[in-house]
């Protein structure tokens, strides 16, 4: 049976835009190899209607039917599914085991404060209590389970913005748009924006090359430049890398970022924050269209972000 729920909607929003009644799925422990880790959470409304997902899709029907029994009985349920668990007729294809809480009717006024603090591009940590369902807020702690405390960690997602102009810039928008990352994508070209704006990128139009003085950029965002005509670079990556986003990044030949190297360094930008910016940008060398380019940042951004969190 097919859910009315996209899978991929965000769980804590979809609960938090339904009526009460929704009961909360988390992983809550993982032994082995798993597709998703402790922490996933998924939002189910009924045995037909989900948010998310905590498999490949081989266990969220069997979980579904257990939530609305859980729901039934008003108390929290802890599953346990693939190794050491009593439903043999369910199998793991990663081989590993999963143990899944069931929180029927979550506290929504501090799952809204969660929601808050991660619109506010705040960070923090939900702990529960396996045992009775109980959640209280933190600002600080890492996602793991120790004895019937169970914690999981709000980190904001990771953000992009994306100044430039032509297809690779809206390209790129495009495409972080559509794997749910939160964007950006600013630039002086109509056309550029035009196209970002239909694949459903927030935008901005600038009229000068400076790094607009009311966007923010924290530590897990990325800056990437798609300009063909390099003298717009300089002034924005200059603003840029007086931030503390953790990717700064320029399209451009191996000659173009030695000439934004030596304009930055006129403009007075230290060699240690030369040294952050990323370019030529991707992990393929020479792409040569807006759509290889496009997956070729992406994943040098997210091999970046995944180093930082080992």
């Amino acid at each position: 049976m097919l859910t009315k729920t996209p899978p991929t909607r965000d769980p804590i929003d979809a609960l938090l835009a339904a009526p009460e009644g929704a009961v909360l799925a988390v992983i809550a422990g993982v032994e082995g190899p798993s597709y998703r880790p402790v922490g996933a959470m998924m939002a189910v409304f009924s045995e037909a209607e989900r948010a998310g997902t905590l498999s490949s899709g081989c266990i969220e029907s069997d979980i579904a039917l257990h939530a609305m029994e859980a729901a039934g009985a008003g108390e929290p349920r802890m599953l346990r599914y693939g190794r050491g668990s009593p439903f043999v007729d369910i199998q793991l294809p990663c081989g590993g085991g999963l143990d899944i809480l069931l929180m029927p009717h979550p506290d929504r006024a501090l799952l809204t404060q969660v929601a808050e603090n991660r619109a506010a591009r705040r960070p923090c940590s939900l702990e529960i209590d396996t045992g009775t369902g109980r959640m209280a807020l933190a600002e600080t702690g890492q996602t793991g389970r120790e004895g019937t405390r169970l914690t999981v960690r709000f980190d904001p997602a990771i953000r992009f913005l994306v100044f430039g102009k032509g297809p690779e810039a809206s390209t790129f928008a495009a495409l972080v748009q559509s794997a749910g990352y939160p964007n950006l994508l600013v630039s002086p070209d109509a056309e550029t924006l035009e196209n970002g704006a239909a694949s459903g990128s927030e935008t901005r139009h600038i009229t000068k090359a400076a790094f607009p003085p009311d966007l923010a950029a924290d530590d897990r965002t990325a800056v990437v430049l798609f300009f063909h005509d390099h003298d717009w670079e300089p002034p924005i990556l200059a603003d840029a890398l007086a931030t503390p986003a953790f990717y700064i990044g320029a399209q451009g030949s191996q000659r173009a970022r030695d000439a934004r190297h030596m304009m930055l360094e006129g403009m007075g930008v230290s060699q240690a924050d030369r040294a952050r910016l990323h370019g030529p940008v991707g992990l393929i060398p020479s792409a040569r269209d807006a759509g290889t380019l496009a997956v070729s940042v992406l994943a040098e951004v997210l091999a970046k972000a995944m180093a930082r969190a080992e």
